[in-house]
């Protein structure tokens, strides 16, 4: 039996093993962790996008729930892999890539985390810029120096975000749709119901692509539980969380959309603030944004950490890092995403719909290889020593792996639709299904096929 540390605030790892004597927390800091992280800004642009898109209130309200639905099961299934295994998510990717080729999907992982903190810096550069009267770009280099802080302070810290964002997110949440629904009829737009199968599934793939886009770090927030924590506990605070979280941003980012028509584009968070109040409570509102930006933009910057963490540890052989370390490399991230928002703040609906939309080809692969390698092949058992070594049971590069990560990217391109390109069968069904054919191909693959190369892998660790 070992006896629990007292954990540091300051997280002195990274990406190495957590043993058990200093794990801790129970699984309802993760409800609260994405919960919080969910009731933000963001969140609400992308409900809205549904209703930009052409969709009407009732049917994407429907549409983003289903999304949330099934997402948040595929998300909170990586975050349940983080007590069992106690590491980050993506070093858990060596074994269905080899140490190396896990570098493919993590630096795709990384394009994810610049995007969404480029969307964060963005929407919480303009509420800083509303709360404190200077400029958004002064806003935004203010948020920037605070992420840089919170991700260097680390896991303790992030989740003590989460459950203060909680408590203002609720609070904040509950004014804005008191306030909604007291100055405005909400059933003539729920009255509005003319269904549309391209709109709807465009809805369901805005929350789908929402939720597993946190895929790639669920088990970063989650390693540090005790490893005899039940799983059932685990999967549902994760997955309640942040659907609920989710789905409440996005119900209230349909309703401001179809409210505001084209005047929420270009002003999302001076719309949300205007349907709460002014003066003393805007100004509150405005401080809930912007600290609910901070949880997840810490979230990515912290997540970038691990990545390019496992990135480098892979060509060099060991993990050895300091604070100096640490600290130039979310300087960096946070350094090229604060770069792009000043890139991306005049036309940021467009751009974000497209980002969005173009990471759900590349991650639904990853997602389904992943899970299907954890819960259907392995049977929740990984050689965790091989994991972090480019000479172990793994190896450098798998191309098992590879391959169907390859191919399931591949063959979603027939039926997707982007500003760029439209694949035939796109034209023919008239609704982008790509995300479904990009879970489905990939995760049967490597479960049919990737049983024998499990067992040459056991087999393999016994000797290592």
């Amino acid at each position: 039996m070992t006896t629990p540390k007292t954990p540091p605030l300051i997280e002195a790892r990274v990406i190495d093993f957590i043993p058990e004597d200093e794990r801790h927390g129970k699984p309802f800091s993760q409800f609260t962790l994405w919960f919080g992280a969910n009731l933000q800004i963001t969140a609400i642009v992308t409900g809205a996008l549904a209703v930009v898109l052409g969709g009407d209130a009732f049917w994407s309200i429907i549409g983003l729930m289903l999304g949330q639905v099934i997402g948040g099961a595929i998300m909170a299934l990586h975050g349940m892999q983080g007590p069992k295994l106690g590491l980050p998510q993506m070093v858990t990717s060596r074994a269905q890539f080899g140490v190396l080729g896990a570098s493919i999907p993590i630096v795709l992982v990384c394009t994810l985390y610049m995007g969404f903190n480029t969307t964060g810096l963005i929407l919480a550069g303009q509420a800083i810029s509303q709360l404190a009267h200077v400029s958004s770009t002064a806003g935004i280099l203010t948020f920037a120096a605070i992420v840089i802080i919170s991700a260097m302070i680390g896991y303790r810290l992030i989740h003590r975000l989460g459950r203060v964002a909680t408590v203002l997110g609720i609070l904040a949440f509950t004014y804005l749709f008191i306030r909604l629904l007291t100055i405005n009829d909400i059933s003539l737009l729920l009255e509005n119901r003319h269904f549309q199968w391209d709109k709807f599934l465009i809805a369901v793939s805005l929350s789908a692509s929402w939720q597993i886009s946190f895929s790639p770090y669920a088990s970063d927030y989650s390693r540090y539980l005790p490893s005899k924590t039940p799983s059932s506990k685990v999967f549902f605070a994760i997955w309640s969380g942040s659907v609920i979280g989710s789905q409440i941003s996005m119900v209230l980012g349909v309703f401001a959309a179809a409210l505001a028509g084209s005047q929420f584009s270009g002003n999302e968070v001076g719309y949300i603030v205007s349907l709460g109040a002014n003066g003393i409570m805007a100004a509150l509102l405005y401080f809930s944004i912007a600290f609910g930006k901070v949880t997840i933009s810490t979230l990515n910057a912290y997540g970038s950490l691990m990545c390019l963490t496992t990135i480098i540890s892979g060509f060099k052989g060991n993990i050895n890092h300091n604070k100096y370390q640490r600290l130039a490399v979310v300087i960096f991230i946070v350094g090229v995403s604060t770069c792009l928002a000043f890139l991306a703040k005049d036309d940021f609906l467009r751009a974000f719909r497209a980002f969005l939309l173009f990471l759900l080809t590349f991650f639904t692969p990853w997602a389904a290889i992943n899970i299907a390698s954890f819960y259907f092949v392995s049977k929740g058992h990984y050689d965790n020593a091989s994991l972090l070594d480019p000479d172990g049971c793994y190896g450098r590069w798998n191309f098992f792996g590879i391959s169907i990560y390859f191919l399931g990217v591949l063959i979603q391109i027939p039926f997707i639709s982007t500003t760029l390109y439209t694949g035939p069968i796109y034209t023919w069904l008239g609704t982008d299904i790509s995300w479904i054919v990009g879970l489905i191909v990939p995760a049967t693959l490597y479960s049919v096929f990737g049983h024998q190369k499990a067992n040459v892998l056991r087999s393999l660790e016994n000797s290592h």
